[in-house]
């Protein structure tokens, strides 16, 4: 799979990691592809970095671990999205891309993509590593694009997670963000630590 990873931050960079470490072709897309720090990444297999625009288009997937308040700006820049799946990994739970409640929606009102939510429920740290002594955590998603949430998904369980769980359609991206709140309020608010994860378990 070609995946586009717009955002070099902890999320974009623990992702791209792990898709490419699974064989996926990784492009991270920057507003800054000439940085030196960025470019070092290019030494890992399977991962190169060109500007947003470059890195879409040759993608079919793309995941964006932006802060969610740029949607609206960022939208734009991602160029024709029709056809491929757009995987929005932000929260807003501190500023949100107005007038939308948050980047999914924003993504979904101004793109041709076929959105999901993913890959927001938990700390960077899990994404780089989601084993707890050989427990693999979990992952979740919601929105209505059956096809999106299938790529989701095996992007997930690529990346180590255990299984993807589905939250539901659009009208629950709002409680995976509060979910997401979740994490962040045990792992940091309540002092936790950032080495905390969800797992579904059953009797």
């Amino acid at each position: 799979m070609h995946i586009a990873v717009i955002g070099a931050g902890n999320v974009g960079d623990a992702l791209a990691k792990r898709f490419a470490a699974a064989g996926h072709t990784v492009t991270v897309g920057s507003r800054n592809p000439d940085n030196a720090e960025l470019k070092t990444m290019e030494a890992i297999a399977n991962i190169r970095v060109a500007g947003i625009t470059e890195a879409v288009a040759a993608s079919g997937t793309v995941v964006i671990t932006t802060p969610a308040h740029i949607a609206v700006e960022l939208a734009p820049q991602l160029g024709d999205l029709t056809g491929k799946v757009l995987i929005d990994a932000t929260n807003a739970v501190q500023k949100k891309p107005e007038p939308y409640p948050t980047a999914f929606h924003a993504f979904q009102a101004l793109t041709a993509a076929e959105c999901v939510k993913c890959f927001n429920s938990t700390g960077f740290e899990n994404m780089q590593n989601p084993s707890y002594n050989n427990v693999k955590i979990d992952m979740f998603m919601a929105g209505s694009n059956a096809h999106a949430k299938a790529v989701a998904r095996q992007l997930a369980l690529d990346a180590g997670f255990e299984n993807c769980y589905d939250f539901g359609n659009d009208d629950k991206v709002l409680l995976l963000e509060q979910f997401a709140l979740s994490w962040i309020n045990l792992a940091i608010m309540q002092g936790q630590g950032r080495h905390i994860a969800f797992k579904v378990l059953r009797r």
